[in-house]
């Protein structure tokens, strides 16, 4: 029989008895009949918990409608977490990928509920500074452990394109930021004119995850430890700087607007510096990300403002995967102004 699942999802429906006869094939004992529901967040790929009398796993999904090119990549997902899984970069299990989109409206996959702490507010209130500290350099170990991962060794090396990775993905978010476009943004064009013109030379190529930061992690219930990296959809081989770049976008985002830890306190706090996170990352990986930093971040707030643009598109059109989409979408604008900024800083800062 099928179920609707839950309000925010209206139109959709789960066909329970498919999905736990496709369980079953796969070697997972289904005992009763399955219950799902909507968890929070997940912003592109909604995401459900599936509770199987007592056992609990997590299902991910493409979002409904007419979607953009390339975005809400799936199955590239639930491959890197599949290929990740036997390194010392902590995934959680993939059970399997279906493409029936019979089952839940479109293709899926099933994979291991991790019972811990997602941290969204990166101040961590309710921490001690010694926590808050460990908390972080705990992100830091584990996105120098990604980078370091060998990607053909795991089955990786066709991820991605090679060479160019900046100058693809500026044009890759340039069209679908026009794609997506509800209002025009003055920084936003003037970052589409800049960025191609200002690459850094050099490349280096890495797995990249594409949204590493706080509440994309899963920590122990008690320990400053990382059980879990969520959240894939955006993973490729790429340019490490990029990835740690964009990790780092939290000490200029003012707390105030969106995920930031901007003009905190952070000594108080015991949060690192942005210079000590950086330094530490550097002597885990052998990298030097300094020179051209200004680049990356104004390179970054470009790249989240263009999928922010995305979100506000999918709110107007009616297939946004979360219920706060239309606010989401608005800080596109705040952003690439925050973005253009530092690029004019670069720009100084080059004579």
């Amino acid at each position: 029989m099928s179920k609707q699942i839950s309000p925010d999802t209206a139109g959709e429906h789960v066909d329970l008895s498919a999905l736990a006869a496709l369980m079953h094939e796969h070697g997972l004992t289904t005992t009763s009949p399955l219950r799902i529901e909507r968890l929070s967040g997940g912003q592109s790929n909604p995401t459900y918990r599936v509770n199987d009398a007592g056992r609990i796993y997590v299902l991910r999904k493409k979002p409904p409608g007419v979607l953009l090119a390339s975005a809400h990549a799936i199955d590239r997902e639930c491959r890197v977490i599949a290929a990740l899984r036997h390194t010392s970069v902590p995934v959680p299990e993939v059970y399997f990928y279906s493409d029936d989109s019979a089952i839940v409206g479109t293709p899926f996959y099933l994979m291991e509920f991790l019972d811990g702490r997602v941290l969204v507010d990166q101040s961590l209130p309710d921490m001690t500074p010694h926590e808050r500290y460990a908390i972080y350099m705990e992100m830091n170990r584990v996105i120098a452990t990604l980078h370091g991962v060998d990607a053909g060794a795991v089955g990786l090396s066709d991820f991605g394109k090679a060479g160019n990775y900046f100058g693809r993905q500026v044009a890759r978010w340039t069209r679908q930021y026009q794609e997506s476009r509800t209002e025009p943004i003055a920084a936003m064009a003037s970052l589409i004119d800049w960025l191609p013109q200002r690459i850094p030379p050099g490349e280096q190529t890495s797995i990249v995850h594409g949204d590493f930061r706080l509440d994309n992690l899963v920590f122990h219930p008690s320990e400053a430890r990382v059980i879990g990296v969520l959240d894939w959809e955006l993973a490729t081989l790429g340019h490490p700087f990029a990835d740690f770049s964009y990790n780092c976008m939290s000490w200029h985002i003012p707390a105030d607007l969106w995920r930031g830890i901007g003009g905190l306190d952070l000594a108080s706090l015991g949060i690192p510096s942005e210079d000590e996170y950086v330094r530490n990352y550097c002597a885990a990986t052998g990298a030097q990300v300094q020179e051209h930093w200004d680049f990356y971040l104004a390179y970054n707030l470009f790249r989240i403002s263009a999928i922010l643009q995305g979100i506000a598109k999918r709110a107007v059109e009616g297939n946004a995967a979360a219920s706060d989409a239309e606010e989401m979408g608005r800080k596109a604008k705040p952003l690439a102004e925050l973005g253009w900024k530092y690029a004019q800083r670069y720009e100084a800062s080059r004579g």
